[in-house]
């Protein structure tokens, strides 16, 4: 297995680069044939009738499709839910991969067979291009962590869930065996029992990588490791999870086997340190794939403390509707944007909220800018504003190099959650009838090292701190739960922390105002900001704070 897996994946992986290596080389033209071929494809379609596909020839001719949110998109995609085709796509819709929307709604998100090919053959194209870097990283197991492939069916019988969990399901026999964790145990719904029973499976093999977008599930293996040693040990060596109160593994428990030398090494690790550190259980640890940018990248720079000085390599600009970039560099959120599999528009972040903004391709960017993008993929999403900005760090050939830098406008995004200004304000408002309560502006600051969102609210109620704490603050967690998914998961296991309340005394969001006119906003254009898009609250915030 040491050697069949590394040679299967240079094998498959050859061909993808050389055709990313010829895209990058005529940025233009690979874009213009991708787009073309799109179209062609979905010409027939709802969507490619009513916006003329047939008739576009040219990027600019395309540029009369309107840009469409996924709120106006949501028609088509409901239309698809309950089984119609031919709306947006052509092909079959394998399944809809499930995020946050901006509103109380999730997002679905169309997956056929193209799209789905194309984006399981970008990851093997990542593999590829990090091993002659370490040739050693799939010498052991890996470590794979993803979300459950279906989490529901739409009213047509199609699933919903991860796309990344459902190719994961379906690896094939011979990749299988180097994962160590068993698919099933993604679809634990207890997330301290899935944790457990990942960390279980993993400290049952000598594992050489880790693959997983967001760092915070490995600091929180990490921390689960170490708070259930003595059960994790006892497991492994007798080769069974059953007796686990509470732990819902059953079918899971004989794909252990006994490990009594492998529980005495555990054993001695956590004898010695009073804890299971990651760096200390899998001496053989050669690599590290997360995201290193973003909001994300603190929380990936305190790997190093429980996993050591491991290579981290980022694994792209992803999302729910799209795979991006490909990064071929250790430490650097930035990849080179895949130009075979989605076309893309980019518009200057200065120009985002005009009424008409210029639209550049991806052979008209200029190092150090940043832009917003908008996607047409495989997938059936056609100009579409992901609402993420980006930032051009360099050429590879003469294709652009990006790093995702921040979710837009009205989004924050501290751990995945994607917390939109419109699920803040709907939270509140509920919060608000449910307990009558008098409160003025408030304002939701996020914080990265703390991993929660402060919240400043001008107090006009006479309930004290600790009903603010024992009361409001679960009731304002539990109604943002409910709206928006990901927050929901984040919380759930903790990669998320509880929000922090904070009453101000009257008058505080006028002091803001003030404080801004005062720098030059003219009154006329001041708008208070709900949700900051930094972790800075105003400088009169801790003036104004009821003590």
């Amino acid at each position: 297995m040491s050697f069949l897996l590394p040679l299967l994946i240079r094998g498959r992986g050859r061909p993808l680069a050389q055709r990313l290596d010829a895209a990058a080389k005529d940025p233009e033209g690979a874009q213009r044939s991708l787009l073309l071929e799109l179209l062609q494809r979905h010409q027939d379609t709802a969507f490619g009738e009513e916006h003329r596909f047939a008739s576009i020839r040219t990027p600019v001719d395309y540029q009369q499709v309107p840009l469409r949110d996924y709120e106006a998109l949501r028609p088509y995609v409901q239309r698809m839910m309950e089984g119609e085709a031919n709306v947006l796509v052509r092909d079959p819709v394998e399944m809809f991969t499930l995020t946050s929307g901006t509103t109380g709604q999730p997002k679905y998100i169309p997956v056929t067979a193209v799209s789905e090919a194309r984006n399981s053959a970008l990851m093997r194209q990542w593999l590829y291009r990090l091993l002659p870097d370490h040739p050693h990283a799939l010498s052991r197991a890996i470590v794979g962590i993803v979300s459950p492939a279906v989490e529901g069916y739409t009213p047509s019988g199609i699933p919903y869930g991860s796309l990344s969990g459902r190719i994961y399901r379906q690896l094939p026999s011979l990749v299988r065996r180097a994962y160590a964790i068993p698919y099933p145990v993604f679809e634990i719904k207890d997330y301290d029992s899935r944790y457990w029973a990942i960390a279980c499976f993993a400290l049952s093999r000598q594992v050489s990588i880790f693959c997983t977008p967001n760092p915070s599930t490995l600091l929180r293996l990490a921390d689960v490791m170490t708070t259930y040693r003595d059960s994790l040990i006892r497991a492994i060596h007798d080769g069974t999870m059953g007796w686990v109160e509470g732990m819902p593994c059953d079918g899971l428990g004989d794909r252990l086997r006994p490990q009594p030398q492998r529980a005495k090494e555990l054993e001695r690790i956590a004898t010695a340190t009073d804890a299971l550190h990651p760096k200390d259980c899998w001496k053989h640890l050669k690599l590290i794939g997360c995201w290193t940018g973003g909001s994300v990248g603190t929380q990936a720079g305190r790997l190093a403390a429980g996993y050591g000085d491991v290579p981290l390599r980022d694994l792209g600009y992803l999302a729910s509707e799209a795979r991006v970039t490909l990064p071929m560099r250790d430490r650097t959120p930035s990849g080179v944007l895949d130009l075979t599999l989605n076309y893309c528009e980019f518009i200057p972040e200065a120009a985002m909220d005009d009424e008409h903004p210029p639209i550049y391709l991806s052979h008209e960017l200029a190092v150090g800018q940043r832009y917003s993008i908008l996607l047409t993929t495989p997938g059936g999403l056609y100009r579409y504003p992901i609402n993420d900005i980006v930032e051009v760090t360099g050429f590879y050939h003469r294709a652009p190099m990006l790093a995702f830098v921040r979710k837009g406008k009205d989004m924050s995004n501290l751990t995945g959650e994607k917390l939109h200004v419109n699920q803040i304000l709907q939270a509140m408002r509920q919060v608000q009838e449910q307990f009558d309560l008098a409160i003025g502006q408030y304002q939701w600051v996020p914080n990265v090292a703390e991993m929660t969102y402060h919240v400043y609210m001008e107090w006009l109620d006479e309930r004290g701190d600790r009903w603010i704490q024992t009361t409001l603050t679960p009731a304002l967690d539990a109604a943002l739960a409910q709206l928006n998914t990901e927050y929901a998961q984040k919380r759930a296991s903790r990669r998320l922390n509880l929000p922090r309340l904070h009453p101000m005394k009257p008058g505080w969001a006028e002091a803001v105002m003030r404080g801004a006119i005062s720098q030059g906003t003219r009154d006329a254009q001041y708008k208070w900001k709900v949700l900051q898009s930094d972790a800075t609250p105003h400088p009169l915030t801790e003036q104004y704070q009821v003590v």
